[in-house]
Formats: C-alpha cells, structure tokens, sequence
C-alpha cells in the first residue's frame, strides 16, 4: 500500500507528515510518497523525507500511484487524472475538509467515485483525543492570537510600577473557552494581563478559574452535553441576555480574542459595531473565526481593519503561523487515525461500524455517507466549490 503526501496550495506551510512520521508507516511496511518540495513550508527537506525512508515524486505521479492521500486542504486533479484507469482513480483522501460549510465541493466528489475523511468531523471524546486535529491546532492558534495581539497593542500586557508612575496591567476578554480560547487564557495570564472568559457552557467554569481567569455567566444557556463538545444555537431570550453582558465586558475591555463558532453554520456576531464603539483607542480584537464571517460585523478573513482607533485582525489559519510544531501535531493525529484503518501488518482494515471512522467519512466509493451531509440532491447549485 502506498501513502502519499501532497503539497499543500501556496497560503499554506504545514503539511501532512514531517519526515519523522515516515518511520512507524515504513515498519509497517508502507511505501510513501513524498511531492517534491512538500515539507518546505515546515522546514522539512526532501532529504530529511528520503532518510526517514520515503520517495520523492511529482504530483502527478503520487496522485497516479497512492492508494491513501493525505492533504490538509481539497485536492484539485489535474486534467490527466480522469484518463487513469478506473482501479487508479479513486484512492482514499484523508484531510479537514470542512463538509459541512462545502457542500458543493463534496458533491463533486462524491460523483467522482471517491472516499473522503474529513477529521474536522470527529467527536470530542476521550478515544478521539489523540486524533483530534482541531484540538491539536487550535491550540496553537489560542497561544499566537494572545502574541499577535500584544504586538498589535500599543500598551503593556502586565502591570508595571515605575518610578516614572504605574501601568495597570491589559483587560484581556475572551470569547469561547474551547481548546484555542482555554490556551489564550494561559498566554495572556503568563503575559499578566487579567482575564475574563465568556462561553455559552457553564460546564467549563471550573477550567476557566483554574487558569486564574473569571468566568463571565449568563443562565439560561441550552444544553450542549450531546453536541459532541461542540457549541449549540441558542435561544432568542438566552442571546439577547448574552449581548447585554457581553456589551460590559467589551466595554472595559483592551484586548478581546474571540473564538466562538458552530459547525456548519455562519460565525455569531457576538460584537457589534455599538460595542466597538464603546472601547477605547488602541484597542485590539482578534477574530479566530474570520473563515466563517467572524465574530463581529466588521470582521475580513486574513485582513486586519482599523476601525475608529480599533484594530480588528481576522485570523482563521494562526496554526500555520507555527508550521513545524502545527505539522508535527497534526502528523501525528493522522498517524494515529491511520490506526483506524490500517493494520500492524500495512493491511487496510477500515471498519465503517466504528463511530470514530463513521463519523469522519463523508464519502464511501463515490456515495455520501455522513448523515449531516445526506441530500436528494447531493451538489447544491448555489453553494461555493471552494
């Protein structure tokens, strides 16, 4: 069996395996397929690939040749792809897809006969911790959105007592303590900054405090115990109660990093242009969910806006920003997910009756098997491809 490992387009410096992940595939007797150039963005080289015990090759020819392909974003074919004989054109593609915001996209797969994991799918539970490549990256984008925010604002973080006078330390605000927002509350607080976290499950106030943070609670929130740790709608009465007491925080606020996102689904606007307004000069917000349309109304993906003396920066890929650590995470939860569906001995095992491997295939041989993803029609006309 053949793994191979693609290039990742140009806005992209991860990649799937670093060199030091080759080693446990080829015990198991796996051949590996490296594109030219394909670890370059994490630093590492064709020859780190070929010591560890893979071969380099073209695009066309590890798309040709694998049986398994491993790429963080979708894979366009080349023309030439189609002609392969049809045992050749459908190997196993395994990445974070998004399915749920890219319905279009998976349609067209789905009609070019393929098998598609998207591990942005799997649950929050303890046995998929160790493959959970959005806890292993927005851990990463939690601690370089409180960086990026210190370098934008033009004050201190901690507080300072001078004989030039004192400096009261950063109000730093918070909104989602999931993986990025619980490591943000870390950073900041090594920084000095005092810290208030906001979310909408009351569950996670005792992480929250035990990182010297205050937790900001609002009742009335819906039950998200069987959302897969995963945020949930809310009702009308419960967002207008967490607008007000969001509005007195972003009031007093410096630094504001938000996170809150729901799979699927636009971003909530949990800030808006009043609450903005109400801040003083200088301030900083960093949108960690720019991708879906942000956190505020105001919000551009991979842009940074000034607003009436406000700097908005909308970050949805800060985890590439750290490109050999993102790549070594994110190898090796696909390492252990390859666990799922490869055996000691290099065999291909997949078993669709496991909730891990269900729960991540969006496409089997051409047909969709993801229940969210289900649809008469399974290629919307009016969604975006991309």
């Amino acid at each position: 069996m053949i793994i191979g490992v693609l290039r990742e387009p140009s806005f992209e410096t991860r990649v799937s395996l670093l060199a030091e992940a080759v080693v446990p595939l080829a015990k198991k007797n796996l051949t590996v397929y490296v594109e030219t150039g394909a670890g370059a963005g994490a630093f590492c080289t064709d020859t780190d690939y070929e010591k560890a015990g893979a071969q380099i090759k073209t695009r066309s020819e590890v798309l040709a040749a694998s049986d398994v392909l491993l790429a963080i974003h979708p894979v366009e074919r080349p023309p030439a792809f189609s002609r392969l004989p049809a045992a050749q054109r459908h190997p196993v593609f395994i990445g974070v897809y998004q399915p749920l915001s890219n319905p279009g996209m998976i349609g067209s797969w789905a009609q070019q006969g393929d098998t598609v994991f998207s591990l942005d799918l799997l649950p929050r539970t303890t046995r998929a911790q160790a493959m959970d490549v959005l806890s292993s990256q927005a851990n990463i984008a939690g601690y370089k959105a409180v960086l990026l925010a210190a370098g934008m604002y033009p004050r201190y973080f901690p507080m300072f007592m001078t004989a030039a006078g004192s400096i009261a330390p950063a109000k730093v605000l918070i909104l989602g303590a999931g993986v990025a927002g619980l490591q943000a509350v870390a950073t900041a607080r090594r920084l000095g900054a005092v810290v208030e976290v906001f979310d909408t499950r009351p569950s996670v106030k005792e992480e929250v405090m035990s990182l010297g943070a205050k937790f900001v609670e609002v009742e009335g929130a819906a039950d998200a115990s069987r959302a897969g740790g995963y945020a949930v709608e809310q009702s009308a009465e419960y967002l207008q109660k967490q607008q007000q007491r969001i509005a007195d925080s972003v009031a007093k606020s410096d630094i504001i990093i938000t996170t809150a996102q729901i799979p699927g689904k636009k971003a909530p606007v949990l800030i808006s242009v009043d609450m903005l307004n109400s801040m003083r000069k200088g301030s900083v917000v960093v949108d960690l969910a720019a991708a879906t349309g942000g956190n505020t109304p105001l919000t551009k993906n991979n842009e940074t806006v000034l607003y009436n003396g406000i700097t908005i920066a909308g970050h949805s890929n800060l985890a590439a920003t750290m490109p050999a650590d993102a790549s070594k995470l994110y190898g090796k939860n696909i390492l252990n997910f390859l666990q799922l569906l490869i055996d000691k001995d290099g065999s291909w095992i997949m078993n669709l009756e496991d909730e891990l491997v269900k729960r991540c295939c969006v496409i089997h041989e051409g047909k969709i098997r993801n229940e969210k993803m289900k649809t008469d029609d399974p290629v919307p006309r009016s969604e975006s491809t991309t």
